[in-house]
């Protein structure tokens, strides 16, 4: 397989996804697709959603992603909500920041989270998913470094991730994990 359909509109995810199938001669195309409701009761359901809406508008082989953050001091929370967790149209400074405000006097130890994304793949004869997770924290502060998500405030084994570089990012994170699993599957199927 040599080019791939990314059906997102996040710039972030979308440069994830290259800096890691580009170096394997995947070429990531992002066509203008329709904004697809992300309904879904689990980050699988709004994957295959987004997936199959990029295979049904171009016909080519189409990737999508979800992804939850797991809280445990908020009993999962926000989980499939992740994007949206202080309302529709909100900005990550917004979801950090209600997180944040969230968890204050929650002690360090008691902070853990999880990251789990789920890669939903379609095409004419092939539809399967992967899933990566990420364990870590939520640190006490937002460090600013960044706009993406949660990247300012998960700590995992690497660091922050706003904080460390997209190699090691990459080498440790939910996406980058679900990434691995991808191109292994795509590899196993011969595609």
């Amino acid at each position: 397989m040599d080019k791939i359909i990314l059906a997102t509109h996040n710039k972030h995810k979308i440069e994830e996804f290259e800096r890691i199938l580009t170096p394997l001669g995947i070429k990531v195309e992002t066509p203008d697709l329709p904004e697809v409701e992300e309904d879904g009761k689990t980050v699988y359901e709004n994957a295959i959603k987004k997936a199959k809406s990029g295979f049904e508008y171009t016909g080519l082989p189409s990737v999508a992603d979800d992804t939850g953050l797991m809280v445990d001091a908020l009993g999962g929370a926000p989980g499939v909500y992740s994007a949206r967790y202080a309302g529709e149209g909100c900005s990550g400074k917004d979801n950090r920041d209600k997180m944040l405000a969230a968890l204050e006097g929650v002690q360090k130890n008691d902070r853990t989270a999880r990251f789990i994304t789920c890669i939903a793949f379609v095409s004419k004869d092939v539809n399967f998913t992967v899933e990566g997770v990420c364990e870590g924290r939520i640190t006490e502060t937002d460090n600013g470094l960044s706009d993406f998500g949660y990247d300012n405030i998960f700590e995992s084994e690497k660091g922050v991730f706003s904080a460390i570089s997209g190699k090691d990012k990459d080498s440790v994170s939910h996406r980058g994990r679900a990434l691995a699993a991808l191109i292994e599957k795509i590899k196993e199927l011969n595609l």
